[in-house]
């Protein structure tokens, strides 16, 4: 058996060391968002490294979200959120998804799956005011169809009932989501007959709602996001052919 004590010591990198001692330094408080990190030449006389050590180590702290750094200023801490978490991910998500039709339908999956819960949630915790928020966003749909803002409208629904579950990080994701996905869906919404179509189904949605019924808002919720995949699965074939 293998003695997990006997193992040899390794010898962590300088800048691993400056970013756990920065990181403390900022969960602590001591540095707080908006205040700017020490100099370069003060960070390298205090923990008495080389220049490339602080450097690698506020690359990685921007990388983190956690600082902003902008030419000739001193690096800023920045606030973190959930939201600003996920955002890191933009870039990537974005580069996936236009790689692979696969990422887009497994991302297309996690959406369906996370918005079916979301909307279970809603509809135990909706008031009157969420349901005449919801009414108020379709209506924005029916006044501007046919242009850019009503897939924006659309998408307005969508993180509202992600609001209604009061959980930050839902209400991020399906930001992200919804985000990644928009430029896949917006010829499809946009496509003759299709508005008229999502108009009901948001409706739909938005009456299983206010009765409270969490099974049939699913179930509305279901129906709406499937038939957008189908119609995009359909419009790719239609391309390939």
């Amino acid at each position: 058996m293998n003695d997990p004590g006997n193992t040899p010591i390794r010898r962590r990198k300088l800048s691993d060391e400056v970013l756990e001692r920065l990181l403390t330094r900022i969960r602590s408080g001591h540095f707080k968002a908006g205040d700017q990190l020490p100099p370069e030449r003060e960070l390298m006389r205090e923990y008495d490294v080389g220049r490339p050590a602080v450097r690698e180590a506020m690359q990685q702290l921007a990388a983190m979200g956690m600082i902003a750094i902008t030419h000739g200023e001193r690096a800023r801490v920045t606030e973190v959120t959930v939201h600003s978490m996920i955002n890191q991910f933009d870039r990537t998500a974005r580069f996936l998804l236009s790689d692979s039709a696969d990422n887009v339908d497994h991302l297309k999956e996690a959406r369906l799956f996370l918005e079916t819960g979301l909307v279970r949630i809603a509809a135990e915790k909706a008031t009157a005011e969420d349901i005449a928020s919801l009414e108020a966003i379709i209506d924005e749909m029916v006044e501007h169809a046919g242009t850019s803002e009503f897939i924006d409208a659309d998408m307005a629904f969508h993180n509202a009932i992600a609001d209604m579950s009061g959980n930050p990080i839902f209400a991020a994701t399906t930001r992200a989501m919804l985000h990644w996905l928009k430029d896949y869906y917006t010829g499809i919404v946009s496509a003759k007959g299709a508005e008229d179509v999502s108009v009901s189904e948001h409706r739909r949605i938005a009456e299983r709602l206010a009765e409270g019924d969490a099974e049939g808002a699913a179930a509305a919720m279901h129906d709406h996001l499937t038939r957008a995949s189908d119609l995009y699965r359909a419009r790719m074939d239609e391309g390939d052919a």
